[in-house]
C-alpha cells in the first residue's frame, strides 16, 4: 500500500493524489515525515501542499530549483482565485506554501543553495575574530546584527569600507536616531561600530583611527533600567497558562524558568536534556555573560510543567536541547524567538509594562528577591552576576544559599 492510499480513505481522493507528478519523490518525503513521528493531519496537510506545489511550479519531472522559484510560485498561489482553493485570502498561506516547497526540495537535494550575501566572508572573520577574544555566542550575534545594518546603510549610499570615515559613521547614526531608535540602542550600536571598525583597521580595509572616533551618547544612569511587571501579575500570568497543546507546554515551561529563577534568553535556549538531575532535583544553567555552569534545585511546579512538555509537548527529535521549535525542522530555539513565547503571553494577559519579554521577567524576579530581604550580593549571584575575578569553570555550588532564595511558594498559582 502507498503513502496515498495511507493516509487518505475516500477512493476520490487516493486517486486525485496518485494522480498527480512526481508520485515517488512526494511519497518518499510523506515516508520521511511518517518515520520522524508526523501524525496524519499533517501528511494529509504537507500532500495537499506537495500537491500544489507541483502544479503551480508546472512540474513534470524532477528538476532543480532556486529560492526565487519557490518564493516566485508561493506568491502565485498566494493570489489564485480559483477550484483548488477552498479558502481565499487566508493569512500565511504563501508562508506554508513555501515553507512546504523549500522543505521538500531541500530533502530531495533539488534546492540550489542561495548566493552569498555581501560582506559574507568578511563577516565570517570578524566573527571568529570576536570569538577568540572570548565573546559570548550572543554578544557575537548582537554584534553581527549591528554590524549587517551598518553595511546595508552603505550600500544603500554608495559607499565603500575602504573609503569610509568618522563623518559616514555619525550620519548613520544620526539617521537612526532620527528613525526613532532610543538611546540605549544607540550606544549599544556604537559599542558595536567601534568593534568592527578596529576589525577593519587591523585588516588593513579601512583607514586607522576611526574606531576611536565613535563616542557613545551619554545614557543615564537609570535609563535601561527595565520595568518589569509586579509579582502579582507575574503570578497571574503563570496561572492563566492553558498547558494544553504542545506549543502551550512548552511556553509554560519556558516562562517559569524566566519567572522563578530569572534566567536570561540565551540560558533558557541552551538547556540540554542532560542538564536536569533528576535524581537530585538540581539543574544546571551555563551562564551567558560570564561564563560558567551555575547549579539550582529544581523548583516543584517548574519541575512538573518540564516533565509535561516532555511528555507531550516536546518533539521526538534527535537534538538534545531542552526546547525545540514547534515545526520541521526540531531545532533548538533561538534566543531571540523566546520573545515570541514570553511576549504574546504577557499581552494578551494584559501586562501593560515599559517593557515585556523574557528580560522583563528577570526584572520581575529580581525585585521580588529584593523585598523579600534578600541582600544584593545573594541576588547577585542567583542571576549570575560575576565579576571577572569569580569566573571558574564550574560556578561555586552553595545548596543551601540557592535553595534559600529559590524556596518561595507559588501556593495557589498553579
Amino acid at each position: 500500500m502507498t503513502m496515498i492510499e495511507t493516509i487518505y480513505s475516500r477512493d476520490h481522493d487516493r486517486q486525485k493524489y496518485l494522480a498527480a507528478p512526481l508520485l515517488r519523490e512526494r511519497e518518499k518525503y510523506l515516508s520521511h515525515l511518517q518515520r520522524q513521528g508526523a501524525p496524519p493531519h499533517e501528511l494529509r496537510t504537507t500532500s495537499l501542499y506537495l500537491r500544489h506545489i507541483v502544479r503551480v511550479m508546472k512540474l513534470k519531472c524532477l528538476r532543480k530549483v532556486t529560492y526565487q522559484d519557490i518564493d516566485a510560485a508561493g506568491a502565485r498561489w498566494a493570489k489564485y482565485i480559483g477550484p483548488y482553493r477552498r479558502s481565499l485570502h487566508r493569512r500565511g498561506t504563501s508562508v506554508y506554501f513555501v515553507r512546504n516547497a523549500r522543505q521538500w526540495f531541500g530533502f530531495l537535494g533539488n534546492l540550489t543553495e542561495p548566493p552569498k550575501p555581501p560582506f559574507h566572508n568578511l563577516l565570517i572573520r570578524f566573527a571568529k575574530v570576536q570569538r577568540d577574544r572570548g565573546l559570548s555566542p550572543v554578544t557575537v550575534e548582537g554584534c553581527l546584527r549591528k554590524t549587517w545594518r551598518f553595511l546595508i546603510w552603505l550600500m544603500n549610499h554608495g559607499l565603500s569600507l575602504a573609503a569610509i570615515s568618522i563623518n559616514d559613521i555619525d550620519n548613520f547614526l544620526v539617521d537612526l536616531r532620527g528613525s526613532g531608535m532610543a538611546i540605549n540602542s544607540l550606544a549599544a550600536m556604537c559599542y558595536g561600530l567601534r568593534t568592527f571598525c578596529a576589525f577593519l583597521e587591523q585588516e588593513g580595509i579601512s583607514a586607522p583611527g576611526i574606531a576611536l572616533g565613535v563616542h557613545s551618547p551619554r545614557v543615564p544612569r537609570h535609563y535601561a533600567s527595565y520595568a518589569g511587571p509586579a509579582w502579582d501579575e507575574v503570578r497571574r500570568l503563570l496561572s492563566a497558562l492553558p498547558g494544553a497543546t504542545p506549543t502551550q507546554l512548552r511556553a509554560k515551561a519556558a516562562l517559569l524558568l524566566f519567572s522563578i529563577y530569572g534566567l536570561r534568553s540565551s540560558e533558557v535556549g541552551a538547556l540540554l536534556l542532560t542538564d536536569f538531575d533528576w535524581r537530585r532535583e538540581t539543574f544546571a544553567v551555563r551562564r551567558a555573560k560570564r561564563g560558567g555552569i551555575q547549579y539550582f534545585p529544581i523548583q516543584f511546579e517548574v519541575g512538573e510543567a518540564i516533565l509535561e512538555y516532555l511528555r507531550h509537548g516536546r518533539p521526538n527529535a534527535p537534538s538534545r536541547h531542552m526546547f525545540l521549535t514547534a515545526r520541521r525542522p526540531f531545532v533548538p530555539i533561538e534566543p531571540g524567538t523566546m520573545w515570541k513565547i514570553v511576549g504574546p503571553a504577557m499581552r494578551e494577559e494584559g501586562i501593560c509594562t515599559r517593557h515585556i519579554g523574557p528580560h522583563s521577567l528577570r526584572h520581575a524576579c529580581a525585585t521580588h528577591l529584593l523585598r523579600e530581604g534578600r541582600t544584593l550580593k545573594e541576588v547577585g549571584e542567583f542571576l549570575g552576576h560575576r565579576d571577572g575575578g569569580s569566573v571558574e569553570l564550574y560556578a561555586r555550588y552553595d545548596e543551601r544559599l540557592l535553595k534559600k532564595v529559590a524556596d518561595f511558594s507559588l501556593a495557589g498559582v498553579l
